[in-house]
């Protein structure tokens, strides 16, 4: 009811909308979303982003040029029709733009999160060539998602549509089984649902998410969003087994004995990567995925836990990615003094996102550019106490274009810390490359795929997102995920 009177509150702004020419909504300025405020917001784990209202987003909505050759669109991996979706918002018509983000990616709310826009749809935007500010995309999409699980009619009206369409085929298709629950998984799993299979997801960890979970802080993704979308899933037939991991608990030959004509492992990165200098073994050193994963998903922050992690109060976190931000930021929220972000590079050169380096300078963070351990030193209890500090510079770009770090002759400092974070890439989980004999694997240990049909060696097993990767975004992952199921529907019918 609230929805049908939103759109008659605003019917009159359509008439004005149909008659604006595309240089008056190049003139309207970017929406900036509400932000909790940073000094309320470093010592909780309160979401950080507050998304946009009908108005904000509906007038962002207007920014749109619907261009005849949408080139935002080539910009995602899972091929959302955005131009579509964002003129119903303009319409007003809220819940038609989310059943058309719907149709190609199974967790909008999460991708109006935490995906890289601003380096993927958005960076397509026809707005960047006359010298202004790309449609927000992300906050769109993230409002189309809000706006739909807040009014449960609207997602259960669109798994009763798709059901209807399905009917038949659920009746002649066969049982397919997923390894890992992470975005790649998920988006598999809901596309063989939507195509008419029988879809079971195997989670190692007693939680639904994968690293949505464990390596996303709530303040930036809450857990009630992910537990939202995972029930959409529910709701389109999917089932879950947590608990469960493939490769050990269940063999291959037990899903195929269990009758499951096919399999997608998408059991992630979730090996961490160290960089094998002096003290780093020193107790308070440890991966960014320990630490998130203790924090976020284990209740190690609590002092009652069995397990709890230290909470330092100078704390240096190794990288400058998106997980070394969430890393830092979430030690600002444990109660840190002193947290540091040590990056080899400038922050020129800095992978993580431009929103995650402004919430965490505005958070207090401090960073220490051109600089990288070579030593841990630590006290008589085997307690890191300092570190060692090499002075970098930037010399010639690398394979990547970044330019190389390189080592000033002479020149280190010493900072005094009481725990270190190393955060400074991943590889992929072994397990099932270890555990199912046939499955070809490169050099980092991530498994051999067509790179169109993400087919393994083993015809019946798919893969993507991190385990053929080695580390990517929750959209790319998805979009593996959602090319595989296409595949492998291709497959089966045909064998």
């Amino acid at each position: 009811m609230e929805n049908i009177k939103t759109q008659r509150n605003v019917a009159w702004r359509v008439d004005l909308r149909n008659s604006m020419k595309p240089k008056q909504r190049t003139e309207i300025p970017r929406v900036a979303m509400t932000e909790l405020a940073p000094e309320i917001r470093c010592r909780n784990s309160a979401e950080v982003n507050l998304g946009l209202t009908a108005a904000e987003a509906m007038r962002e909505a207007q920014r749109c040029l619907d261009c005849a050759n949408p080139t935002c669109m080539n910009g995602c991996p899972v091929e959302v029709r955005i131009p579509d979706f964002i003129k119903n918002i303009e319409r007003g018509n809220f819940a038609e733009a989310y059943r058309l983000i719907r149709e190609t990616s199974a967790l909008p709310a999460v991708c109006g999160r935490v995906c890289p826009q601003e380096k993927q749809c958005e960076a397509h935007c026809i707005h960047l060539k006359m010298k202004k500010e790309a449609v927000a995309i992300g906050y769109l999409e993230r409002f189309a998602a809000d706006h739909a699980n807040s009014n449960p009619d609207i997602p259960s009206a669109y798994e009763q549509s798709k059901d209807l369409r399905n009917l038949s085929a659920q009746k002649s298709k066969g049982s397919i089984a997923v390894a890992g629950s992470g975005p790649a998984g998920l988006s598999f799993a809901g596309e063989m649902a939507q195509r008419g299979y029988q879809v079971t997801v195997f989670e190692a960890l007693h939680e639904i998410g994968g690293v949505l979970k464990y390596g996303i802080p709530v303040f930036r993704l809450p857990n009630e969003i992910i537990d939202i979308e995972i029930n959409n899933l529910k709701k389109s037939g999917v089932k879950f087994v947590t608990n469960c991991i493939v490769g050990k608990t269940i063999t291959l030959e037990d899903i195929k004995k269990q009758g499951f004509a096919g399999m997608f492992a998408g059991s992630g990165a979730g090996l961490p990567r160290f960089m094998n200098i002096r003290g780093e073994n020193l107790n308070g050193v440890m991966s960014s995925n320990e630490y998130l994963t203790r924090v976020n998903l284990m209740n190690a922050a609590d002092s009652d836990a069995d397990t709890p992690v230290i909470i330092g109060k100078n704390v240096a976190i190794i990288g400058g990615g998106n997980t070394a931000l969430d890393s830092v930021r979430t030690a600002r929220r444990l109660g840190a003094e002193r947290a540091l972000i040590v990056y080899r590079r400038s922050e020129g050169e800095m992978p993580a996102r431009a929103e995650e380096i402004k919430h965490a300078k505005e958070e207090g963070v401090e960073f220490m550019t051109l600089r990288n351990p070579i030593e841990y030193t630590g006290n008589d209890k085997g307690q890191v106490k300092q570190m060692l500090l090499q002075v970098m510079e930037l010399g010639t770009p690398d394979a990547s274009g970044r330019r190389s770090p390189v080592a000033v002759e002479g020149e280190t400092e010493s900072i005094d810390v009481d725990e270190v974070i190393v955060s400074v890439g991943v590889s992929a989980n072994p397990l099932i490359p270890s555990s199912i004999q046939g499955l070809t694997t490169t050099k980092w240990g991530t498994v051999v795929v067509n790179e169109e049909t993400m087919q393994t060696d083993i015809p019946m097993i798919f893969a993507g997102g991190d385990i053929v990767r080695g580390g990517a975004t929750v959209i790319l992952a998805m979009g593996d995920g959602r090319r595989a199921a296409a595949a492998m529907d291709k497959w089966l019918s045909e064998n």
